[in-house]
């Protein structure tokens, strides 16, 4: 009887320790999930038309026709539409983002030593130091734009206000959802620096031939 006992009051004691590796565990999961998860990028155009996408709402356009819901089915041509301009590099230009209001939203960012508009389409931001002068530092500027409007219609253009040669020095832009080097739709590619980067690779290797 007394093993009985004893066993009795060991129970709760073991229930407790079952429930703490449960809930460790649990956090382990949590934890790992948390850092697999992929980090949030910037909106992206320039992709092919997706037929799945494109047939849902061909079908929800039809399907809202037949009682007569014209604002569904307006909304479903809008987004074809909308998926179209942006597979073709087209801005919205109803959806055009402020000046002022974009200096206000990038300024904050970490890094960030200052905020100057070079035209209605080119963004020059100065950073403080190479560590910022990346193309997730240009991500990150152009999250920091999107709840603003189309950022289709901005190129980020990053500088190092510490730099000290003229590599340092050299501009880094990219359009905020194109990859490296392309741009929008009539979106001209615009000279920031004062020596442009073939330029500055072909002196420096006519200097390595010399010596």
């Amino acid at each position: 009887m007394g093993n009985g006992i004893r066993a009795r009051g060991r129970l709760p004691a073991i229930a407790v320790l079952s429930f703490i590796v449960v809930g460790l565990a649990a956090c382990a999961r949590e934890t790992d999930e948390l850092a697999e998860a992929p980090k949030r990028k910037p909106q992206q155009a320039g992709q092919p038309l997706d037929p799945v996408r494109t047939a849902g709402h061909i079908a929800g356009a039809r399907v809202a026709a037949i009682p007569g819901n014209q604002k569904a089915a307006e909304a479903h041509v809008r987004a074809i539409g909308d998926d179209i301009r942006r597979s073709a590099r087209m801005p919205d230009v109803f959806k055009r983002i402020d000046p002022e209001s974009a200096r206000a939203a990038v300024r904050p960012l970490p890094g960030v030593k200052s905020v100057v508009w070079m035209d209605r389409e080119n963004l020059i931001v100065m950073v403080d130091g190479q560590r910022y002068r990346t193309m997730e530092m240009i991500d990150a500027v152009c999250l920091a734009l999107e709840p603003l409007g189309d950022t289709l219609a901005v190129v980020v253009n990053l500088q190092d206000a510490t730099a000290r040669n003229g590599d340092e020095a050299m501009t880094l832009p990219r359009n905020c959802q194109l990859a490296e080097g392309e741009r929008a739709f009539m979106q001209k590619k615009r000279q920031v620096d004062v020596v442009d980067r073939e330029t500055r690779e072909t002196f420096k290797k006519m200097q390595g031939d010399g010596k």
